[in-house]
């Protein structure tokens, strides 16, 4: 007779509900992995997460923790009055490009640069998703979006920006990485780079950073097979994936 092996459980961190997210959304991965991570470094109970606005909101849903919502943008401001106030739990944001890199650049590039003991993961799907599919700084030139129909223009509006590589390179940034969830492979590298973000504030080193390329299939006008196939040829080329910053491995190497 064959036996069943079971392969993978469900983080207790992650709440066993449906999901409400677009078909081929990966919000809900992203969920995962940060549900796992939190589980495996045993640190779910004293976490906190903060919720921006955008689908990323949504987290408050999903994940067994406690959360605070933050209006647009202040996510980082938020989690550094959290962290200073409670200093022994362990705080991380949960943002959207839009949110992160527009409204709220400020708030992550100072909250980096001070070394703020917190997470952030970045999901960058280059284009506003819950509020209508507007032209984000991340979106690609030529790509169309509501607000530029015709497609991102170099002359108008610049290129996309690229965020891990600007926090990278503050001085309170202890480990910055850019990540996909395309393929099984870059899944996992996914959970290891949030993983190592939430080492980074365990060890008190300074703010950890993770961007993860993922899919708005709804905004892009795609199927799902076709917007993860996107990733792959048309993000990755313009935002390189890899570890820009860790500061523990310069200790090692020092």
């Amino acid at each position: 007779m064959t036996q069943n092996k079971a392969v993978y459980s469900l983080p207790s961190v992650l709440a066993d509900v449906p999901m409400h997210y677009c078909p081929g959304c990966q919000h809900g991965l992203a969920h995962r992995l940060v549900a796992e991570c939190l589980e495996e470094l045993g640190v779910a109970e004293k976490a906190i997460c903060i919720g921006s606005i955008g689908c990323s909101v949504f987290i408050y849903n999903y994940l067994l923790v406690d959360t605070v919502e933050a209006p647009h943008g202040r996510a980082p401001a938020v989690a550094t009055g959290v962290k200073r106030a409670r200093p022994d739990n362990v705080v991380f944001t949960y943002q959207g490009d839009g949110d992160l890199a527009s409204i709220g650049l400020a708030e992550i590039l100072h909250c980096a640069n001070r070394g703020e003991r917190v997470t952030i993961v970045f999901v960058n799907n280059t284009v506003y998703g819950m509020t209508g599919g507007q032209m984000a700084p991340t979106t690609l030139l030529g790509q169309r979006t509501t607000t530029c129909p015709e497609g991102r223009c170099k002359e108008h509006e610049g290129q996309a920006i690229k965020m891990c590589e600007i926090v990278a390179g503050l001085g309170g940034t202890a480990y910055a990485a850019r990540v996909a969830l395309d393929t099984v492979k870059n899944v996992k590298q996914a959970k290891k780079a949030v993983h190592k973000a939430f080492e980074v504030q365990l060890e008190k080193k300074g703010l950890g950073f993770v961007e993860i390329l993922s899919t708005c299939p709804t905004n892009w006008k795609m199927t799902p097979v076709q917007a993860n196939k996107r990733i792959s040829e048309e993000m990755i080329p313009y935002f390189p994936l890899g570890v820009f910053k860790d500061v523990t491995s310069a200790e090692d190497k020092g």
